[in-house]
């Protein structure tokens, strides 16, 4: 049988202009939720002036959203799952616009405290759906990584984008515009989500069966631990107020996680954390992100508060960050298929690390180019190479039933770190400015040397981030997209001639039609892709029965069982079929070498 040369590969989605699109609307959701966070930070003075906030109810402004935001993320991402992703991701936009509108005509701070609450929960659900979209709609490795590279570097650009645009805003608008600003963009993504996002009905579990227990439990346990990180600055870390939230907190997530482990169907099923890098990138950006939120808020106050600037000179001050961090994205996008992640994350922590702690030697007196400037370009950068290459590490390989709820951890852990770098770093800097004051040292000298204390603080946890990447797996392409097709299709055979028997192997050791050496089960292949050779080679043959082109199949879901009877050509088939077979693929009608009229299945 003389051979055919295969078909050039079909184009990936991304290529397609649906692709570009679908991806552009998810970045969208990624800014809109990381520019807010940055973005009321530098209103904050402005609001408290308008709406007479004391200084201790001011944080909650902030605060509010991050505490329902980290509380229900979990819920929500294994709600996307569940319940329908294009779902969750409307009626989680639709609430954060409606949460933004009320913020934004607020006059009090009662009705602004209580919508930044809502505008978390709306937060909470849309993020987790809009990343896993992302990772169930680009199937291929190459374009998955593309788009966790696009997120990722969105994360990237969007916190220091939202200091630019907020600081502009105060000054020139309102402080209301850093809320008004988000309803344009929900606009956006509320018709691109029915335009271009097809509806799903996932098979949710009877409610009998839902984990209710274990989603009280981890949502208590995240709302109280949140809360705990989020006042603990204030009332302080030593008292038996904050030590007895901080043990409830543990209590409440030791008890879900032995819940878990006797569910039959957990919310997190604890397998989960066996993919490949997916918890060592959890935690890498914890580490990380504590360090880099604890940053910009502390270089925030300085130079508004030491360096005397406005709120739009000290927006327009992190413009560097974004270029720093679009480069070290884009470099990270091209070096994972070469590379993998675990170099990217390590040097990317180290950059910022490095960055972060020039920036802890800024003195009383010091001006932006040289005291400010290098620091915050070489941070920069390093963000971008550590949020892509922990998205890639962390959704890369999910399946794609889990991963809603692989989303919202790494999601989870982008706000953790945030919030505890805040609770930590702050109050080492909030200390030692007041020792400083109690001996009568001037109030810029004493805020200058506890900004610099906080900001070494912060360098040192991206170093224990770095080395913490150093002893993770290295997730490569190969890692990621366990149901994915490559782009490659099957070789053709001829249709002259006699069909050769496939050869006669185990079930075990069957290998992929066209691809030596690509076991369907065997060391070679991950633990999570072991089945899905073994059902392409069986699809394939299915295709060349019902007369359909062969090529490289890309099941959805998979076949339970061989032995199942199918009707093929109008025939059904015995059902003993299950292991070593040959096949007889003759065409007797038809001289295209895609077409088989006859497929008969012989135990052998």
């Amino acid at each position: 049988m003389a051979a055919i040369p295969a078909p050039s590969a079909p184009p990936s989605f991304l290529g397609t202009r649906r692709g570009k699109l679908i991806l552009l609307l998810l970045c969208a959701v990624g800014f809109i939720d990381l520019l807010d966070a940055s973005i009321v930070n530098i209103a904050l003075p402005e609001i408290r002036a308008h709406l007479g906030f004391s200084v201790q109810s001011l944080q909650w402004v902030a605060s509010a959203y991050l505490l329902t935001y980290g509380g229900f993320l979990l819920l929500g991402g294994r709600s996307a799952d569940l319940l329908g992703r294009r779902r969750l991701l409307v009626t989680g936009t639709a609430l954060f616009g409606i949460s933004s509108l009320v913020c934004g005509l607020a006059a009090s701070e009662g009705v602004l405290i209580g919508g930044r609450l809502v505008q978390g929960v709306g937060a909470a659900m849309m993020t987790p759906a809009a990343l896993s979209i992302l990772t169930t709609s680009f199937h291929t490795r190459g374009d998955r990584v593309k788009a966790l590279g696009a997120w990722g570097g969105v994360g990237a650009v969007s916190g220091a984008a939202g200091s630019v645009f907020g600081g502009v805003l105060t000054s020139e608008v309102s402080w209301r515009w850093v809320f008004f600003v988000n309803l344009p963009v929900v606009a956006f993504i509320l018709v691109a989500s029915f335009r271009l996002i097809d509806a799903e009905r996932p098979k949710a579990p009877p409610l009998r069966d839902f984990d209710t227990v274990g989603a009280g439990l981890i949502t208590s346990g995240m709302l109280l631990l949140v809360y705990v990180l989020v006042n603990a600055p204030t009332v302080g870390w030593g008292t038996a107020r904050t030590l007895g939230e901080l043990a409830g907190a543990l209590a409440l997530v030791a008890l879900f996680v032995f819940n878990e482990q006797r569910h039959s169907n957990p919310l997190v099923p604890l397998s989960l954390f066996k993919i490949k890098g997916l918890w060592e990138a959890d935690v890498t950006q914890i580490l990380a992100m504590a360090g880099f939120y604890t940053m910009f808020f502390l270089v925030t106050l300085y130079m508004e508060e030491v360096l005397h600037y406005s709120p739009i000179r000290a927006g327009l001050a992190y413009l560097p960050v974004t270029v720093g961090a679009a480069v070290g994205a884009g470099m990270a996008t091209k070096a994972i298929p070469r590379i993998g992640t675990r170099p990217l994350i390590a040097a990317g922590a180290l950059l910022g690390a490095a960055g972060v702690f020039l920036l802890s030697r800024v003195p009383v007196d010091g001006t932006y180019p040289p005291d400010i400037l290098p620091g915050i370009i070489i941070m920069g950068a390093g963000v971008g190479l550590v949020l892509v290459g922990v998205q890639n590490a962390a959704n890369g390989g999910v399946p794609a039933d889990k991963a809603g709820l692989a989303a919202s951890l790494i999601t989870a852990s982008f706000q953790l770190g945030g919030a505890l770098g805040l609770a930590i770093f702050v109050s080492l800097a909030t200390g030692r400015t007041n020792q400083l004051l109690a001996t009568h040292a001037r109030p810029s000298e004493a805020l200058t040397l506890g900004f610099q204390r906080g900001l070494l603080g912060a360098s040192i946890a991206l170093v224990i981030a770095a080395l913490i990447a150093l002893r993770a797996p290295n997730v490569r392409v190969v890692d990621m997209a366990p149901d994915a097709d490559d782009n490659q299709p099957l070789p053709v055979p001829a249709a002259d001639g006699p069909a050769p028997e496939a050869p006669r192997v185990s079930a075990g050791q069957a290998e992929l039609p066209g691809l030596p050496g690509r076991a369907a089960e065997g060391t070679a292949v991950p633990a999570h892709r072991k089945s899905t050779h073994s059902r392409a080679s069986f699809a394939t043959l299915l295709d060349c029965a019902q007369n359909r082109p062969v090529r490289r199949a890309n099941v959805p879901s998979p076949l339970r069982s061989l032995r199942r009877p199918a009707s093929v050509s109008g025939r059904r088939l015995s059902s003993g079929i299950a292991g070593p077979m040959r096949v007889i693929c003759a065409n007797a009608r038809s001289a295209s070498p895609r077409a088989c009229s006859r497929v008969a299945f012989k135990p052998a």
